[in-house]
């Protein structure tokens, strides 16, 4: 099967980087919201990426009109109809999620893909409410979209050779390099990733070091692009803190327990660069 039309449901930051990166790859896109308001700002959101792009010489005017033109925003679940593949970007909820879900199988032609963009749910719970167990996967983008290279692909036990060959088509298509991972908490990158984060946590909070000394010296040890508690403020505490829990739901770990730092930080609404303080300010 060929992938014309995508669809993404949700505009928040995900859900517009992975619009974006779509239409200027030259698909169709149909981007909904649960209401007006969300969607404007995610549409927003699009045309100030795009238009940075052409600030800085890396687009022209006429290629931003262009991949705009290739967008459809839309309150409607219905409009999905006409999709090829649907992508969904909305927050990391199994209940919500499942219920996209069911309401996309309902919507969509037999063929048509669907894929969660989900960080660290269960994909095969979230194609069992399906009648396609066989072309739904993880799509799995990394934040910023539109600059981060990687695309994890999750396959579940049910997912087709067929189903995952034409989404890798399609991740090459949107200029992503594509690495598989079977369907367990995590996936590679934050199976990884976490473990490494919280024992960041755990150090600072034990007064090992400061918090710069802490990102200096893997910045420049290691020859990360960033330390750790900046990866942190980020990604977002509040995200760290989800996954962390779901994956040690899931193994019973304790490398992936979070520290009581990290969970008083989201009690208190310390989120990162998302609310304007985590680990560092960013008020100013």
């Amino acid at each position: 099967m060929e992938i014309k039309k995508v669809g993404v449901v949700g505009c928040g930051l995900m859900g517009s980087g992975i619009v974006e990166v779509c239409a200027k790859a030259g698909y169709e896109v149909v981007v909904s919201e649960i209401n007006e308001e969300f969607l404007q700002k995610g549409m927003n959101r699009i045309n100030k990426s795009l238009s940075r792009a052409v600030s800085k010489g890396k687009a022209t005017q006429e290629e931003m009109d262009a991949t705009l033109a290739r967008i459809k925003g839309t309150t409607k679940m219905a409009d999905f109809a006409p999709c090829d593949l649907v992508i969904e970007a909305a927050v990391e909820n199994m209940d919500l999620k499942k219920q996209i879900f069911i309401e996309l199988d309902g919507i969509l032609r037999p063929e048509a893909i669907i894929g969660s963009n989900t960080s660290s749910l269960c994909v095969t719970e979230m194609a069992s409410v399906t009648q396609r167990g066989d072309k739904v996967l993880g799509i799995h983008f990394f934040n910023p979209v539109p600059i981060m290279p990687l695309l994890e692909l999750v396959r579940t036990i049910l997912t087709s050779d067929e189903t995952l060959a034409v989404v890798r088509e399609f991740g090459q298509a949107v200029g992503k390099t594509t690495v598989v991972a079977k369907d367990t908490p995590g996936f590679i990158v934050n199976r990884l990733l976490i473990p490494y984060l919280l024992h960041a946590v755990r150090i600072y909070e034990d007064g090992l070091a400061t918090k710069e000394d802490i990102d200096t010296a893997i910045k420049l040890g290691l020859n990360h692009p960033m330390g750790p508690l900046t990866l942190l403020d980020l990604v977002g505490l509040d995200t760290t803190l989800f996954i962390a829990d779901a994956m040690f739901e899931e193994f019973k770990d304790p490398r992936y327990a979070a520290p009581s730092l990290l969970r008083r930080m989201v009690l208190a609404g310390h989120l990162g660069r998302k609310s304007g303080k985590g680990f560092y300010d960013y008020s100013k």
